[in-house]
């Protein structure tokens, strides 16, 4: 297909379409327009094209007392849903029983958020979503939840102290479950966005896998024999809290010179504060991709204390793949490849060379797909044939 073609374009319009109607549940032909730009031709077009394809499905409706045709993803009966607490937003989606994702969802969330009003907004949001594509609550089959700290997958309750204030020892599976009726399983975000990429994303087809995220916080999942590890009380992963200078700052698990405290989104856009005043993460790594040297700095100091952890894991367990993840991410080779440099010399020498590095092909949906996953398979819900989701 030639870029820039009409086929192309088409592609790209059916693309915004669907998009559109993925985030927002269900909107008029009208609304379509307003919201993707396009003509309300194309629209009428291509909504045809698609709800013949079973893509999408039409139904009609009114609109300040003129009729409409209400446009929704088309979906098999039956639903699921994943919920991602990160440090500061919470993502849900909701799929069907073939993979399709037929709405989503992203809020920002205070630092430090409870708990209790984090189930609360998850519940709300989760029940309109359902709403928006006109299906009743009870359709929900199961929920999968990731949250930023270790789980004991077998209560859902958050297994450690003093890594996520406010959640210690919270049941996250038995509060959502009241609230919503329908059941709840709970891991590290980590695990599930380490679940998503070798199953649909950038681990495909790897049986042992590590995947790194990297955002407000720094986590690990890992992948064993195809399926994720969890040890005893789901501590394991979590490479954040690996001291890597004995008389650095005072973390806030209670220990000192933790890896967290020197890759953290938080700890390096505070480097950055005298010389370029108050970034965000995005901005920083636009900047560095655009040649600045403070920006780049930090982010490359930050590959390489994130290789000394990695090249430790790795020579552990022997992986076949290393995925990094999380918002740093982004930043592509300008983080990857101090991290492959250090691997290169800390590894354990072998005829096939250092694990091969690679960027999260699902980006920041990686957590959310793995709880959508997550729920599937306690749903007992199979993968269509390539893949889904």
């Amino acid at each position: 297909m030639t870029p820039g073609s009409q086929t192309s374009l088409r592609e790209a319009n059916r693309a915004r379409i669907v998009s559109a109607v993925q985030q927002r549940g269900s909107l008029t032909q009208v609304e379509l327009a307003g919201v993707t730009g396009l003509s309300p031709a194309t629209i009428s077009n291509i909504v045809k094209e698609l709800a013949g394809a079973g893509v999408l499905s039409t139904a009609p409706t009114s609109r300040s007392g003129r009729r409409a045709l209400q446009v929704t993803l088309a979906r098999n009966l039956g639903l699921v849903a994943g919920i991602h607490f990160g440090s500061r937003s919470l993502r849900v989606a909701v799929a069907d029983t073939a993979h399709q994702i037929i709405a989503e969802q992203r809020m920002p969330l205070p630092p430090d958020h409870r708990a209790d009003a984090g189930m609360e907004r998850a519940a709300l949001l989760l029940t309109e979503l359902v709403e928006q594509v006109d299906a009743p609550l009870e359709e929900l089959l199961a929920v999968g939840v990731g949250v930023p700290a270790p789980v004991d997958v077998r209560t859902g309750r958050v297994s450690a102290l003093g890594l996520l204030r406010g959640w210690e020892g919270f049941s996250v599976s038995e509060e959502l479950t009241q609230r919503l009726g329908v059941a709840v399983h709970v891991d590290n975000d980590a695990n599930l966005g380490a679940l998503a990429e070798a199953r649909v994303g950038a681990a495909s087809g790897f049986q042992h896998v590590v995947y790194i995220r990297v955002s407000h916080g720094v986590g690990a999942g890992l992948i064993l024999n195809g399926q994720v590890f969890h040890g005893r009380s789901g501590t394991v992963g979590e490479i954040g809290h690996l001291t890597v200078e004995d008389h650095g700052p005072i973390c806030r698990c209670g220990s000192r010179g933790c890896l967290e405290m020197y890759v953290g989104a938080s700890l390096l856009l505070d480097m950055l504060t005298t010389s370029h005043g108050n970034l965000t993460l995005p901005e920083a790594i636009h900047l560095a991709q655009n040649g600045d040297l403070g920006c780049r700095r930090v982010i490359s100091d930050a590959g390489q204390h994130l290789g000394v952890a990695a090249a430790s894991i790795c020579n552990f367990i022997d992986p076949e793949l290393l995925v990094i993840g999380g918002e740093l991410a982004q930043a592509g080779d300008l983080l990857l490849d101090p991290i492959r440099a250090v691997l290169g010399r800390r590894s354990i020498p072998s005829f096939d060379g250092p694990v091969g590095v690679v960027a999260s092909a699902l980006g920041s949906q990686a957590e959310v797909r793995g709880a959508l996953l997550l729920a599937m398979d306690h749903a007992k819900i199979a993968a269509p044939m390539g893949g889904g989701l």
